[in-house]
């Protein structure tokens, strides 16, 4: 029920990013969602792609730094107060997001939302059990 995310350490600096994109594309990698947080000198890009494996080798060899992260990601009622009201189960469950982005690509008539978690297999069962949707690596690679 985990997805992998891919998680790269960029020079905060023109071109970087840009650079990863390029490898990514010209590796017929695609990418399915992404979010870049910035810090004086460096960012973290982390992406949701169709290939992990294909992705990381494709970095590494270009040599940039790169992990992988275990992520959840689970669908979420595109409706006033959707996200509100799993924020609150996950609140309610004393589950703490530690940060979280979404899908631009909406899954039935739910948007995808990828969140990390401080503990996520209990975060895992507590959204089961109030009947939310998780989605699978594969389902999430393939969107």
């Amino acid at each position: 029920m985990k997805v992998e995310q891919i998680s790269v350490f960029l020079e905060n600096k023109s071109g970087r990013l840009s650079e990863v994109t390029r490898i990514l594309g010209g590796g017929g990698i695609n990418l399915r969602a992404l979010t870049l947080a910035d810090t004086t000198d460096f960012g973290i890009l982390r992406l949701i792609v169709n290939d992990n494996r294909r992705a990381v080798e494709l970095l590494k060899a270009n040599g940039f730094t790169v992990g992988t992260t275990e992520v959840v990601a689970v669908e979420i009622p595109d409706r006033p107060n959707g996200l509100a009201d799993i924020l609150d189960l996950l609140g309610a469950a004393g589950i703490n997001v530690e940060y979280m982005y979404a899908f631009v690509e909406r899954h039935a008539d739910n948007a995808v939302v990828i969140f990390r978690f401080d503990e996520p297999e209990k975060a895992i069962a507590a959204l089961q059990k109030a009947g939310v949707s998780i989605l699978p690596g594969e389902k999430v690679y393939a969107l």
